[in-house]
């Protein structure tokens, strides 16, 4: 929940600043600002509770090395969102990253893991009823704001 709390708020502020210093609506800017905030936050939640984002993908070899591998990952992809020459290949390759990470939290889920508390006191298949519409809701949001607009520009 953090998550959308962190893209819908900096969405909202960032539209604000731009609205009250430029008197433009940059509604595609501001979703890939937010995003970016957002990618910020989990991206340290990589190197913060490594053990239990491990366990997540415990099926998987180097399950540590990926987990922080992913966070890297996440960082670049924010920057890459922000920079107007690699937005689109960003956005491309982060609703794959966005696919890929799916099964990792349908795993979870199902075994109950938590990841803050690296056990297995986890929230279990209830929590897919929110994590799910979540991820396709993070694939809408990049796709509009990162690939949609710039076909409607050229």
């Amino acid at each position: 929940m953090e998550t959308l709390i962190i893209l819908f708020g900096v969405f909202i502020a960032t539209l604000l600043i731009i609205w009250l210093t430029t008197k433009r609506l940059e509604l595609a800017f501001a979703s890939r600002v937010a995003m970016a905030a957002m990618l910020t936050f989990t991206a340290i939640g990589h190197f913060v509770f490594t053990k239990g984002m491990a366990m997540m993908i415990s099926f998987l070899p180097w399950a540590n090395a990926i987990v922080f591998i992913t966070g890297i990952i996440e960082l670049i992809a924010a920057i890459g969102l922000l920079l107007p020459k690699t937005k689109i290949l960003t956005g491309k390759l982060l609703i794959l990253f966005f696919i890929l990470l799916l099964p990792a939290n349908i795993y979870a889920a199902s075994h109950n893991i938590n990841l803050q508390t690296a056990d297995y006191t986890g929230k279990g298949l209830s929590y897919l009823w929110i994590r799910v519409p979540m991820q396709l809701l993070f694939i809408a949001w990049v796709y509009f704001s990162s690939l949609k607009i710039n076909q409607k520009s050229k």
